[in-house]
């Protein structure tokens, strides 16, 4: 075993392999890039090099950055996690030049898999079925768009390098194809490196099903069973489970041999997840991942396997640790991507800094990967993901009791999240029966982006506690207003408040009773409150006969309360405050996320038409068209090619034309 790792990854997965690096005894030494220098993995390493600015291109991904890193560290090995580099065969292959240990599979493999066109061309000489589609190297917009009507809509664009959802499209209409060929196109540049695209039939309801297969030099491939990964947004998944819920021991037999006998065809050694799709009765291969897959979790915990410590094993040419016929099953496992996200903006990335960050215990039940911490900021640079959850039980009605409870123990302040979309989801019906497919989340998307509950009579209590804590008081003892009580000269004490509650405004007035005991008349109800501080941010509030533990924090003038496993925002309005101006209407066009200007479709004096394309801005790889909401004359473009905008920043101002 060689003694010293580099992790050419940050975040989570980077967080995850230095475990169990560490509990091998092996030296970790971490990478990072300007925006990284204070982060988790950095601080969680025995060693970090610096490679480069924040720009992926200049850091994670410049394979000459980490191979010196590599070198200056005195690293043996080389783990790329996944995304970044971890399929790139030139960087294998600089691994290697540099006398470096490269976990994963051979520069061949990598390339073989690589290519979707390839890999599918691959796999129909292999008489393994295929959606049908066109993966020629013929990239004429004019030929793509001829065989999509061939092929017949609706048809999907995949980028053919890559994966993670970046370069695709769903074209439901001939007169949709050049735009969204554009922007997959596009997708897949900023992401891989390579436009080359393919073209598929899309289907309806399938589900996506995967294969996670291990192959070591010595011609031995082994299956870990499947996963289920249908759940997805922006063709990105949120929701894995292993196994894969519904199938028949017949299906998950021949599937799991296709995806050995696909690892076969390449000489595959190493960690790789053959992905299919499935409708029906059947299933069609997509693609295979030449690398570790962010779900491998689910498989880690039905199997009680460490798939890093088989990868680090593998790489130094040990056979695998267990024949097929040894590897067993136990139970059910879920696993929940937890992002920093708008689910109510299109899944627009949320950038800013985590001020409070609380995550569930760990327990036999339940598993969290994280590469964050409370104070880290989540960077427009990279993928935004917070933590992975992943909950375990013997059954899949288990499962999901454990892993509703544990997102119910999540408090996540400074950016917007994806909490409340999981919880909907995991308490669904037709989730609860496995009822699943890759448009589950349009399906439900009345139900699943529902308003988050209103403000409870606890929370209100808890709110008004921690203002009446915080009022400023004299500091000589002997004076009247030393005091916290509204206390007037004649008539009941109390205090009027109009207090903004999860952006809705009502008027509450509080009588002061005790220093932890009050009452408030909030529309028309009286409630008796008693509140406890049990911790700094955490009070028991007792109002009427329920009793919640509940956890308020106050930043500047917003007070933020988490209860019942939901957030609050409550802020106390001064009625005598000065007020600006309200933002102009309609004419405005502003950023939804922070992102970078790549294109700009417009000039001043250009004449628009509703739904006209202005700008597009990528954020976290992801390609966003930004769109005239009326028609009129484009006045300003407010912005430029390659600029950061931040969120909510005008881009351009559209003037309507006047009617004669």
């Amino acid at each position: 075993m060689f003694d010293s790792v580099l992790i050419a990854n940050r975040g989570e997965i980077a967080c995850r392999i230095i475990r169990t690096a560490r509990r091998m005894g092996l030296r970790s030494i971490a990478v990072f890039s300007e925006a990284d220098r204070d982060a988790a993995h950095v601080a969680l390493a025995d060693q970090a090099v610096a490679i480069g600015p924040a720009p992926a291109a200049e850091s994670y991904l410049a394979i000459e950055r980490i191979i010196g890193a590599a070198r200056a560290s005195g690293a043996t090995a080389v783990h790329p996690g996944y995304g970044f580099l971890s399929e790139n065969a030139a960087f294998a292959e600089a691994c290697a030049a540099a006398g470096l240990i490269f976990i994963g599979p051979p520069a061949a493999a990598i390339r073989a898999m690589g290519s979707k066109s390839a890999a599918k061309a691959l796999m129909a000489r292999a008489g393994v079925p295929l959606v049908p589609g066109y993966h020629g190297d013929d990239q004429d917009p004019v030929r793509l768009e001829a065989e999509a009507a061939v092929i017949g809509y609706p048809v999907l664009i995949k980028a053919s390098a890559g994966g993670g959802g970046k370069g695709m499209r769903i074209v439901t209409a001939p007169a949709d194809f050049a735009a969204f060929l554009a922007l997959a196109k596009g997708e897949a540049r900023a992401a891989f490196g390579d436009d080359h695209v393919l073209i598929e039939k899309y289907l309806t309801r399938p589900r996506h099903i995967e294969i996670q297969v291990f192959a070591d030099r010595f011609g031995n491939v082994v299956s870990l069973f499947e996963r289920d990964c249908s759940i997805q947004r922006r063709h990105q998944k949120i929701i894995e489970e292993a196994p894969a819920p519904l199938m028949s021991e017949a299906q998950r037999l021949t599937m799991g041999e296709a995806a050995c006998a696909a690892a076969r065809a390449i000489d595959y050694v190493g960690a790789g997840t053959v992905e299919f799709i499935a409708e029906g009765g059947e299933f069609h291969f997509m693609e295979m991942n030449t690398r570790l897959q962010v779900e491998h979790p689910v498989t880690e915990m039905i199997t009680g396997l460490d798939l890093v410590e088989w990868q680090f094993r593998v790489a130094v040419g040990e056979a695998l640790p267990l024949t097929q016929n040894e590897i067993e099953r136990v139970g059910h496992a879920i696993e929940v991507r937890i992002y920093a996200e708008d689910p109510a903006r299109d899944f627009a990335p949320s950038t800013g800094t985590l001020h409070h960050l609380r995550l569930p215990e760990p327990s036999r039940h339940v598993r969290i990967d994280s590469g964050v911490r409370e104070g880290d900021a989540v960077s427009v640079h990279y993928d935004p993901m917070i933590a992975k959850l992943i909950a375990w039980d013997t059954d899949r009605d288990g499962a999901i009791r454990h892993l509703a409870q544990a997102l119910a123990g999540f408090e996540i302040d400074g950016v917007r999240n994806n909490i409340g979309l999981l919880r909907r989801i995991v308490t669904e019906a037709d989730f609860a029966v496995a009822d699943l497919d890759t448009g589950f989340i349009a399906r439900h998307e009345a139900a699943l982006m529902a308003a988050a509950p209103q403000a409870s009579a606890v929370v209100y209590a808890a709110a008004i506690d921690r203002w009446l804590r915080d009022l400023p008081v004299s500091g000589d003892p002997a004076s009247p207003w030393n005091v916290r009580t509204a206390w007037r000269l004649n008539g009941e004490a109390f205090q009027d408040l109009m207090v903004e509650a999860d952006g809705a405004a009502c008027s509450v007035r509080v009588y002061p009773r005790s220093e932890c005991a009050f009452g408030f008349d909030l529309e028309g109800h009286i409630h008796q409150a008693n509140v406890t501080a049990v911790a700094p941010d955490r009070v028991r509030v007792m109002v009427g006969g329920e009793v919640v533990t509940v956890t308020v924090l106050r930043r500047e003038d917003l007070i933020v309360v988490f209860a019942h496993g939901h957030r609050h925002a409550m802020r106390v309005i001064d009625p005598f405050a000065a007020r600006g101006e309200a933002a102009a209407g309609g004419g405005r066009v502003v950023t939804t996320m922070p992102g970078r200007v790549m294109a700009i479709g417009v000039a001043p004096g250009d004449i628009v038409a509703a739904g006209d394309l202005l700008v597009t801005i990528e954020a976290m790889k992801v390609q966003f068209r930004m769109t005239a909401p009326g028609g009129g004359v484009v006045r300003q473009v407010l912005c430029s090619v390659g600029e950061l905008v931040e969120d909510g920043a005008e881009l351009v101002t559209i003037e309507a034309e006047e009617r004669a």
